[in-house]
């Protein structure tokens, strides 16, 4: 086991590394699985609420984590930054871990077993958290949860560097750059709602609803059906859409789509 003190300068050296922002990210992420005994790790933000998108993981697998977060609008990202403290589910498989039902059914069925949220913060803003997570059940140690605290400090160090860099983009009267940064992952959700919008004839949240509710129904991320959209790979005339679903979250009746 690492000392409190190296675990602090192995971290501190990746985000200290050259390369771009999201490059770092995706570095302190892998740090993350190397040194805190957990299989992988994400940074996900936030805006308003609701789930945006990734910058920055450790592989597939956690960006999927983060991806089902917004699919079902719940689970460990969002409570953490609405919370501002950590929150941390050593077993979802526990009957007594009732917060996010749909989140946690699809996440168990890909395999993770444990989650960990700590928001990550700018100046006094949350914007989002660092999601760990385990494939076994298991508590994080009490040096583990130091170093995951630690990353997600250091997480905002690439977020500014991002936004810095599209200051320019400002100065222009072109779009700012916590929209583009906020949006990094999501923009595919994005088109695929307008597309449902000129092709039902329903406002943007109707749209978001119903991409959804069919997402869910086919246990796909929202991200998936909306490149099938983007794509024309799946139809939009098909009586699957013309259906209205019910104004709620899949995860349940008393929850409802932010």
């Amino acid at each position: 086991m690492i000392s409190d003190q190296q675990l602090r300068a192995e971290l501190g050296a990746v985000v200290s590394g050259a390369g771009t922002a999201l490059a770092v990210a995706d570095r302190l992420c892998q740090a993350c699985v190397g040194l805190l005994d957990v299989d992988g790790a994400s940074i996900s933000l936030t805006l308003d609420g609701t789930n945006r998108g990734t910058f920055g993981s450790s592989g597939d697998l956690s960006r999927r984590l983060d991806a089902l977060q917004f699919t079902f609008g719940e689970g460990p990202c969002l409570d953490a930054v609405r919370q501002g403290g950590p929150v941390l589910v050593a077993d979802l498989d526990d009957s007594a871990e009732t917060r996010w039902p749909a989140f946690t059914q699809a996440v168990l069925k890909a395999g993770i077993s444990a989650v960990f949220a700590l928001p990550v913060s700018l100046s006094a803003q949350r914007v989002g958290a660092l999601d760990m997570y385990r494939r076994r059940p298991g508590a994080l140690s009490g040096q583990a949860l130091t170093g995951g605290l630690l990353a997600a400090k250091l997480a905002a160090l690439p977020l500014l560097d991002m936004l810095a860099a599209h200051r320019a983009t400002v100065s222009r009267g072109e779009e700012d750059g916590w929209t583009q940064l906020s949006s990094l992952d999501r923009v595919e959700v994005y088109q695929a709602t307008g597309m449902i919008v000129a092709a039902l004839d329903v406002d943007a949240t109707e749209a978001l609803v119903r991409l959804r509710a069919h997402a869910y129904s086919r246990d796909l991320t929202a991200a998936e059906v909306a490149w099938q959209i983007v794509e024309r790979r799946l139809s939009l005339n098909s009586p699957d859409w013309q259906e209205t679903p019910h104004r709620q979250d899949p995860a349940g009746p008393d929850r409802r789509v932010p």
